[in-house]
């Protein structure tokens, strides 16, 4: 009789847990020369044609897939808003797109803290094309942290560069 509760909890607990992995976000960070500054981009579903010319076509629209933020900051600058503004526009021709933000963080402070920061940069990306109306359910988000630096080094130019939020084109 407890074999068989067992045998029932263990099926129950499989079928849960591959309904739950549907859909996983990409994890990025492979550099492909066509990526755009910094070129963050994903070794899995970046490795399709279709999805690196849609990467080079929002990047060409909007003149970058990033943004950037001052030191401890996760508030939009007036560039960061004309950027994200663009990539708004994209996104409006262009419907049918999954939009992925990651959030980045420089070397600076706990591997904790960090995620969390890369967490409101992401947010607060997200949040920003939501009210240029795009529909939330396109756009997920994801932090790095400290983990994926775009630039290596411990000075102002590297730490600037890594505080960013980058928009990455996905399947939706």
């Amino acid at each position: 009789m407890k074999t068989k509760h067992l045998t029932i909890a263990l099926m129950l607990g499989a079928a849960a847990l591959s309904a739950c992995a549907k859909r996983v976000p990409p994890q990025t960070g492979a550099t492909i020369p066509d990526a755009g500054p910094g070129g963050d981009y994903d070794g899995g579903e970046q490795d399709d044609p279709g999805l690196r010319a849609l990467q080079s076509a929002l990047v060409a629209a909007a003149g970058s897939d990033r943004v950037f933020f001052g030191f401890d900051a996760y508030t939009l600058s007036p560039e960061a808003r004309a950027t994200l503004t663009r990539q708004a526009a994209w996104l409006r021709q262009n419907p049918r797109i999954g939009f992925s933000i990651e959030g980045h963080a420089d070397e600076r402070g706990t591997r904790e803290y960090n995620l969390a920061l890369g967490d409101r940069r992401a947010r607060a990306a997200a949040e920003f094309l939501i009210l240029q109306g795009i529909d939330p359910t396109r756009i997920s988000t994801l932090s790095y942290g400290k983990e994926r630096p775009d630039a290596l080094g411990s000075d102002e130019q590297s730490h600037a560069r890594n505080r960013r939020a980058v928009s990455i084109v996905i399947r939706n």
